[in-house]
């Protein structure tokens, strides 16, 4: 279980067939542990490195590449990072699984005075997913839904999350992880049972 409060970003530094290598400065993080890697909930299989630089080996499955942006990384990607949540740390973002619902794409990006408001699209089966003022993840990133529309909705993202989250660095067109809230998928998958009573 993640918060989407991002820890620390890293790079890719390999990516070939079913394999990731990331870089990146997270000291506590050992052989077996799950870290959300742009929102994709991954187990590290090897850990090398010093502490100030680490390199994390994952192991993926065609299921994670046919439902994320993670197939078309390349070496040099950034990427947000958060280890798993352990008892007794800060629930700071909201209750994210790392488990990808689907992929969005950036609409637009404009900048507003010490912050940005970001338009990002979304398949039409989330649809009910997203109310205003919900929560979803953004390649991780635990966000506040606003405006929700047919097939888009706006996040505002301000100085500090850009500065230490890849959104700093996103654009137009790009894709993104999403998942959505996990109590709304619930909700939503209740009210489908009871509709079909």
């Amino acid at each position: 279980m993640f918060t989407g409060i991002i820890q620390s970003q890293g790079r890719v530094v390999d990516r070939k067939g079913l394999g990731l290598v990331i870089e990146a400065p997270l000291a506590r993080v050992r052989v077996g542990d799950s870290i959300a890697v742009n929102g994709v909930c991954l187990t590290a299989v090897r850990v090398t490195g010093s502490a100030r630089q680490r390199r994390f080996s994952f192991d993926l499955s065609q299921e994670t590449l046919d439902c994320t942006t993670l197939g078309g990384w390349v070496p040099g990607r950034p990427v947000n990072l958060e280890p798993a949540l352990r008892a007794g740390d800060p629930l700071g973002g909201h209750v994210v699984q790392g488990h990808v619902d689907g992929v969005g794409r950036l609409l637009s990006r404009r900048a507003k005075d010490g912050w940005s408001l970001l338009t990002i699209g979304f398949p039409p089966s989330f649809r009910h997913f997203f109310v205003h003022k919900g929560s979803v993840a953004v390649d991780g990133i635990s966000l506040t839904v606003l405006n929700p529309a047919r097939g888009r909705f706006d996040v505002a993202v301000i100085a500090h999350t850009e500065r230490v989250t890849t959104l700093g660095q996103a654009r137009v067109g790009d894709l993104m992880n999403l998942e959505a809230d996990m109590i709304a998928k619930q909700v939503a998958a209740l009210m489908a049972l009871w509709r079909k009573r």
